[in-house]
This record gives structure tokens, C-alpha cells and sequence, in this order.
């Protein structure tokens, strides 16, 4: 290799090495102005999820005189939760026999958020005099604790003598005669003795989020679906059993028309050949 080209070629790997070194320190700085940026984005995140928990707490309150007069109003229809909760999916998967004749002295659920949303909530059972156990109130609260995780506490029930279902209701059944999974409670008031996983505990969310916010729709259930299959019985379907009816008819008619006609025609025939006889 000449002197010349020697030159430029360690000329060429110097270029590219700086090229190199270029290209990773504008590479650093975008990564760092990235990271500026993004704490921009957080703060604003920040800011947006006070400003949302601020509008949230003010409809809590403006919600609360309407879900009082919807308490009332509910007080006036027996077995109301009841019956919510079995029309239910999820909270019906719950419920034995005996789970169900308990619920029947339900008598008023209430749902309370914290004024930090974030911090948790309590849901309150409110129950007549009933044979199972003493307790007027049964509440089970979700909040979090010192080191900020979920945790929850609840009611203690004081049950009756022999009465006690979360015992026995290992060896019950659900309505429709199968024993229910392991890993689901054996009965609904297991449920305030469960303080496991608060952060996930499926059925105070749906109570509170699902139940809550519009029990009716489940109350109501069972009388829309027979009012659907009484229009289905009183409409169409009985319009085609009517056709189908008049169809038999017309057609038994074609053939009793049909048998005097040849009865008729066999007689004439039978005159003419005497006749001719």
C-alpha cells in the first residue's frame, strides 16, 4: 500500500470514529431530554388524577340524598337484596340454601367511599331480628394500611347457637345441587372473615361497583325475561300456531270434499250401468 493511501485510509477510520462518538453523545442527550420530558407527563398526571379525585368527591356528595331517597324507597319491597344478589351471577355462585334464608332479613345495604377515594371504602349489611345471629350490622371495610397495601377488616358476627353457617356450610350445596369449587367460599358470610387478598377481593367490587350503582337492573331480571317469553307466547308464535290450525283445517275439508265425490260419482255410475242393462 502506498504512503497515500495509507493517509486516507487512517483518515476514513478517524472520520468514522468520531462519527461514532457523535452519534452516542446526541444519543445521550435525547435520552436525557426524554426523561425531562416524561417528568413533565407525570406531573401532569399527577396534577389530572387530583383534579379528577376532586370532581369525583363532589358528585359522592351530590349522590348521596338520591341514594338515601333509594333506600327508602327500597325498605318498601320485601326481600329486595334478597333477591338481588340471587339474580346475580357472580354473588348467586355464593349462596346455599341456607345463605339465602339468612339474606331474607336483609333488609338495607349501603355502600360508603372515603373522602380519599383512593384510601377505600365500607359496605353495610343492615338486618332484621333474625334466627341466625345477633348482629344488626354487618360491615366489612377496605382501606389501606400504614405501609399503603390493601388490607380490610370487618364485623365480628356473634351467631346463635348451632347456627353458625360458615361452619357448616362445607357440607351444604348450591341451589342447583353441586358442590361448590375449593377455591370459592363454602358460604357467602365467609366472605367477612376473608381478609387474605383485600387488594382483590371480587366480591366487594362487584357490590360496589357493579351492584351498587343500579341494584334494580337485578332485582328486575327474572320479570323481564317472563315478560319476554309472554309476548313471545302471546304474538307471533300464536299467530302461527293459528295459520298452522287453519292450514289442518282447509286441508281436512279438501278431503272430505274429495271422499262425497266419489261416492257420488260410484252411485251415478252404478244407475247408468243398470240402464243399460
Amino acid at each position: 500500500m502506498s504512503a497515500s493511501a495509507a493517509k486516507i485510509s487512517r483518515k476514513e477510520n478517524s472520520n468514522h470514529d468520531g462519527a461514532d462518538e457523535t452519534s452516542e453523545k446526541e444519543q445521550q442527550e435525547a435520552i436525557e431530554h426524554i426523561d425531562e420530558v416524561q417528568n413533565e407527563i407525570d406531573r401532569l398526571n399527577e396534577q389530572a388524577s387530583e383534579e379528577i379525585l376532586k370532581v369525583e368527591q363532589k358528585y359522592i356528595k351530590l349522590r348521596q340524598p338520591f341514594f338515601q331517597k333509594r333506600s327508602e324507597l327500597i325498605a318498601k319491597i320485601p326481600n329486595f337484596w334478597v333477591t338481588t344478589f340471587v339474580n346475580h351471577p357472580q354473588v348467586s355462585a355464593l349462596l346455599g340454601e341456607e345463605d339465602e334464608e339468612a339474606l331474607h332479613y336483609l333488609s338495607r345495604v349501603e355502600v360508603t367511599e372515603f373522602e380519599d377515594i383512593k384510601s377505600g371504602y365500607r359496605i353495610d349489611f343492615y338486618f332484621d331480628e333474625n334466627p341466625y345471629f345477633e348482629n344488626k350490622v354487618l360491615s366489612k371495610e377496605f382501606h389501606l394500611n400504614e405501609s399503603g397495601d390493601p388490607a380490610s377488616k370487618s364485623t365480628e358476627i356473634k351467631w346463635k347457637a348451632g347456627k353458625d353457617l360458615t361452619k357448616r356450610a362445607g357440607q351444604m350445596s348450591n341451589k342447583a345441587g353441586k358442590k361448590r369449587p375449593h377455591d370459592e367460599p363454602d358460604s357467602f358470610f365467609t366472605w367477612f372473615t376473608d381478609h387474605s387478598d383485600a387488594g382483590a377481593d371480587e366480591l366487594g367490587e362487584v357490590i360496589k361497583d357493579d351492584i351498587w350503582p343500579n341494584p334494580l337492573q337485578y332485582y328486575l331480571v327474572p320479570d323481564m325475561e317472563d315478560e319476554e317469553g309472554e309476548g313471545d307466547g302471546d304474538g307471533v308464535g300464536d299467530d302461527d300456531d293459528d295459520e298452522e290450525e287453519g292450514l289442518e283445517d282447509i286441508d281436512e275439508g279438501d278431503e272430505e270434499e274429495g271422499e262425497d265425490e266419489d261416492e257420488d260419482g260410484d252411485g251415478e255410475d252404478g244407475e247408468d250401468d243398470g240402464e243399460d242393462d
